[in-house]
């Protein structure tokens, strides 16, 4: 039996405030975060995300939206499927997403 898979691309639009960036996603096969803010966003993977709890940080811009604040790009293959929570002071960051599905 062929099984197909489908792959699409999502985002979470601008996202202004702390809390969940991405949710829970089993068909998530990687994933792109990035601080559109000027100042440093503090990403965890799971859930809490705080100045104190996080698993990476991502540098900040100059100003809102000027494409100079840091990313971070998940190997695909190895992608944290779970709930992916943001911190900081104003944060200000895009998130995106590729997922596979069989058809």
């Amino acid at each position: 039996m062929l099984v197909l898979k489908t792959r699409k691309t999502s985002n979470s639009g601008i996202v202004t405030s702390e809390g969940t960036l991405l949710a829970a996603n089993p068909a998530r096969v990687s994933y792109k975060i990035q601080n559109l803010g000027q100042n440093p966003l503090f990403v965890r993977e799971g859930s809490g995300a705080s100045v104190s709890n996080f698993d990476y940080i991502l540098a900040a811009g100059t100003v809102n939206d000027d494409g100079k604040g840091a990313s971070y790009d998940s190997p695909e293959g190895q992608c944290y499927v779970g709930i992916i929570t943001i911190a900081g002071t104003s944060p200000r960051a895009v998130g995106s997403y590729r997922e596979e599905n069989a058809n």
